[in-house]
């Protein structure tokens, strides 16, 4: 199993002749890390996780241009299963968990082709204490448990896998503030325990407060990248995403003039913008 930085560079995707979803895109996940990718609906996140995950084919897409590489092994090109070989697993949104299976069976099933029992014990053991709800319904069918339940067994599912870096998309979406708090605790668990986090995440806030890094995709281009902090205290993303708008004195209205607006602006952190 491959270890180390997880990197993207100059990444296209297009689905067909008419889609390009992704245009030259390159980030990095730090072994060890949590990097958050934001933006808006459409913006090419999901298909960022399926070209590093192998998926694409399955969604009539495919990689133009760039290329994937886990610790300097190139992975693009490779079928699914060999990219969970080396260490990279996706959590889909939507949870995606297998409903006529029991929760227990959904978990084996993560752990297929995965070496040595040992091993497989182990992670289920680490399962089990991130989520000991699971434990509690491990003979209950998985489609019957409610949309947080499911969400824990569809990270624990990846989990299984023992991978170094887990691919989460939307793993909060549409469930309640406070399992998705939770949700979000478990994850900053999981990263203490050494496995890297690539966070696809609506919940702005939430995403810039786990991860150190984050990228902001805009029509399937990085349109800035920064620390989560800096990101987090800048006038753009904060009304864009985290619903915030700048104080009044921050916007110029005092004065009514443009140019004290923009003289306001000038000690703030700033979007550092992509330019290669």
């Amino acid at each position: 199993m491959a270890s180390g930085n997880l990197e993207v560079r100059d990444l296209s995707v297009s689905y067909g002749r008419a889609v390009r979803a992704l245009r030259g895109v390159s980030l990095d996940v730090p072994a060890g890390s949590v990097t958050a990718v934001l933006g808006a609906n459409g913006a090419g996140k999901t298909s960022l996780l399926r070209a590093i995950s192998g998926t694409l084919p399955f969604h009539r897409g495919g990689v133009d241009a760039g290329g994937v590489r886990l610790g300097g092994r190139a992975l693009t090109g490779l079928r699914p299963a060999a990219v969970v070989r080396t260490g990279v697993v996706q959590v889909p949104e939507g949870r995606r968990v297998f409903g006529r299976l029991t929760v227990e069976e959904n978990l084996k099933a993560g752990a297929l082709g995965a070496r040595g029992r040992a091993g497989t014990a182990e992670a289920r053991a680490r399962v089990l204490d991130l989520f000991p709800v699971l434990a509690e319904r491990a003979r209950q069918r998985a489609g019957l448990l409610s949309g947080g339940e499911q969400q824990m067994l569809a990270i624990g599912r990846a989990l299984m896998a023992r991978p170094s870096v887990l691919l989460l998309d939307e793993p909060t979406l549409g469930l309640a503030p406070l399992v998705a708090a939770r949700i979000g605790a478990t994850v900053a668990e999981i990263n203490r325990q050494g496995t890297s986090v690539l966070l696809v995440e609506q919940n702005a806030a939430l995403a810039l407060e786990l991860a150190s890094t984050a990228y902001v995709l805009e029509v399937g281009e990085v349109a800035a990248r920064g620390a989560s902090a800096d990101l987090a205290a800048g006038d753009e993303l904060r009304r864009r995403y985290l619903g915030a708008a700048a104080p009044p004195t921050e916007r110029g209205e005092d004065t009514g003039d443009a140019a004290d607006a923009a003289a306001g602006r000038g000690d703030r952190p700033t979007l550092a913008r992509w330019t290669g």
